[in-house]
């Protein structure tokens, strides 16, 4: 018994978007460049290696992990100063050598030490959230070429959340590039 089923039968909601698939990295990028002129937005690229230019093609824009890390290594700091601040001066004041309960230059190894640690642990946390990690499932695994990313193909996909996203239009475009293939990419 065998079962005739198109990805064209399964509804736009099912649809996670459409992938392109290229065999070099000019080629992707040339499409990358065309897909962002026509007005898509919500769009993907996944390549073998690094493109140079390819996530400004995209349109990525920036992330806002350095204001992430530099409140983290603020707020380290911070934090570190008073934590010496307060055992020294405050809870437990014992004159050491004759310095003052505040003394400030010997609290700035922590402080440093405390402010890079916090920023180093905010940068993880942050990066992990903006990026929507941990993700083990994404739609393009759905692809049975699409193990070639890893190898020697390139993909670009146009989401079916992007506002300007109309599937036939949208295939009719991405054939207009001149992939070596246009695939529907399931949820």
């Amino acid at each position: 018994m065998s079962v005739d089923w198109q990805m064209s039968d399964v509804p736009v909601q099912r649809l996670f978007g459409l992938a392109a698939e290229f065999d070099s990295a000019e080629a992707v990028l040339e499409a990358a460049l065309a897909v962002h002129r026509e007005g898509f937005r919500r769009v993907d690229a996944f390549t073998p290696f690094p493109v140079e230019g390819l996530s400004e093609a995209i349109g990525f824009e920036k992330t806002g992990v350095p204001m992430i890390v530099g409140i983290g290594g603020l707020i380290g700091a911070v934090g570190g100063y008073f934590m010496l601040w307060y055992a020294n001066a405050i809870s437990y004041p014992w004159n050491i050598g004759g310095r003052p309960p505040h003394s400030w230059p010997a609290f700035i190894p922590i402080t440093f030490e405390l402010g890079v640690l916090c920023a180093s642990l905010s940068a993880l946390v942050g990066m992990f959230m903006l990026n929507g990690l941990p993700m083990p499932y994404h739609p393009m695994f759905n692809l049975p070429s699409f193990s070639l990313a890893s190898r020697d193909k390139f993909f670009l996909v146009i989401e079916a959340a992007d506002v300007q996203f109309e599937l036939e239009q949208a295939r009719t475009f991405l054939q207009g590039l001149k992939p070596v293939a246009v695939m529907e990419v399931p949820k």
